[in-house]
């Protein structure tokens, strides 16, 4: 009897250490606990609003391609801010179980160093049509004095029409700081 009052006592005390929080994922984001930047949530949260914005204008099996989000007054010039909302948008489509190309790994779309996937106009229906990709997400920022600023667009790229935008913004801490700061040409 002690024997199995020791074993319910040492499982007891293992449990306790272990908790299941049970979400709906249809009605909360899935943010993880590392998750919990208001950077990443901001970002997760402009991929919902776009999300909702599609509806049922775009389908979960066919591609959507996320370019690099670029500096609005350096339309070839992104950084490290910019690279980063790119690879949040993509993740969280993903999560919400788009398909989503890496671009990173494809050789047909101009890749400049350190600046991530920067799809000109001109190139949006050659790199969708290669990919049979039925969107395209592209995007700018722009600093302010204490404030970045971020629109991003879904695009349909046979015709150039938007389908869905969302703008927000950004406070410039110490973080967002060197994220902008970290920009190559």
């Amino acid at each position: 009897m002690r024997f199995i009052l020791s074993i319910a006592v040492f499982a007891g005390a293992i449990m306790s250490g272990c908790s299941y929080l049970p979400f709906d994922t249809k009605s909360q984001p899935t943010y993880s606990s590392v998750a919990n930047s208001p950077f990443i949530t901001n970002n997760y949260r402009a991929a919902d609003a776009l999300i909702t914005q599609l509806g049922n204008r775009v389908s979960n099996n066919q591609p959507i391609i996320v370019a690099t989000i670029v500096n609005i007054d350096a339309l070839s010039n992104s950084s490290t801010f910019g690279r980063l909302v790119s690879e949040q948008i993509s993740a969280r489509f993903s999560q919400q179980k788009y398909s989503m190309v890496e671009l990173k790994f494809r050789g047909d779309v101009y890749m400049k160093q350190d600046q991530g996937e920067l799809l000109l106009t001109r190139e949006i229906k050659s790199v969708a049509q290669s990919q049979n990709a039925q969107a395209v997400i592209v995007g700018t920022y722009a600093e302010s004095g204490d404030t970045v600023y971020v629109n991003l667009k879904v695009i349909q790229p046979n015709t150039n029409i938007v389908l869905a935008v969302h703008d927000y913004a950004f406070p410039i801490d110490s973080n967002t700081r060197a994220l902008l700061r970290k920009t190559s040409r």
